[in-house]
């Protein structure tokens, strides 16, 4: 598929899902949208020549649970909701992209000014509710990307709600392969522009994503320090893995 075909599937279906979040999505009941969210996720990666490889992750009902992973891509948010729709919390930037943030928005995503202490109080009662109502949060603490081969450090003052909620943490270590091997095509870094981010993911597709659970951190009698001092080590370690290739 040539690139400009493949850009103006994505734009259909951005536009599409920006109808369905507004009306399928926001009618729906808990597990509609959760149903919503996994399908129209692994649909637009598939445009992408994107496929999640999701590795060991938990089965059975959904429950109320955050998500921590490090962060190389935009397309590290579709995903994970890949495998569980998640309300993310994300940088007040992203909610100015074009079209993607008011999609982001009207799914539920929870933009964050870092700069602004009061935020974080805003942040404690949010995901406070989300939790109550049975929903998953997602939150990349390295607070921006990298390359995908290592991690940043985990900035502990994102997951203050969860632990202070006594909430349960599930770490996932994110990786992308392109021919079997490792990629670093899908990062998105530096002064990179989306479209620039668009193509180098065209040039290497097919692509895997791999969404791997490794240990889930029960956060009652913790702090968030300890919570992402373990978060960090077990996906620093994942992502450094001599595993650089997959069958």
């Amino acid at each position: 598929m040539g690139f400009g075909l493949r850009l103006l599937r994505l734009l259909l279906k951005m536009l599409g899902g920006l109808v369905i979040s507004v009306t399928t999505y926001r009618w729906g009941n808990l597990e509609k949208r959760r149903h919503i969210v996994r399908t129209w996720s692994r649909q637009l990666l598939g445009i992408l020549g994107v496929t999640v490889r999701a590795v060991n992750f938990p089965s059975g009902a959904e429950r109320p649970v955050t998500l921590v992973a490090n962060h190389v891509s935009w397309a590290d948010i579709f995903a994970l909701n890949s495998e569980r729709a998640c309300h993310f919390i994300a940088k007040s930037e992203l909610r100015q992209w074009p079209l993607a943030g008011r999609l982001l928005a009207n799914v539920g995503t929870i933009f964050i000014d870092r700069s602004d202490r009061k935020e974080t109080l805003r942040l404690g009662t949010v995901v406070h509710e989300l939790m109550a109502a049975g929903e998953t949060v997602a939150v990349f603490p390295e607070g921006t990307t990298s390359i995908g081969h290592d991690v940043l450090k985990f900035h502990a003052s994102l997951l203050e709600p969860v632990v202070a909620a006594g909430g349960e943490v599930w770490v996932v270590a994110i990786r992308y392969f392109s021919q079997g091997k490792r990629s670093d095509a899908a990062a998105y870094i530096g002064e990179m522009n989306l479209l620039q981010s668009l193509r180098s993911i065209h040039a290497a597709s097919p692509m895997v994503v791999e969404v791997q659970f490794l240990r889930a951190i029960d956060c009652a009698n913790t702090n968030r320090r300890a919570v992402a001092a373990e978060a960090e080590a077990l996906i620093r370690a994942a992502v450094q893995s001599d595993a650089s290739e997959i069958g």
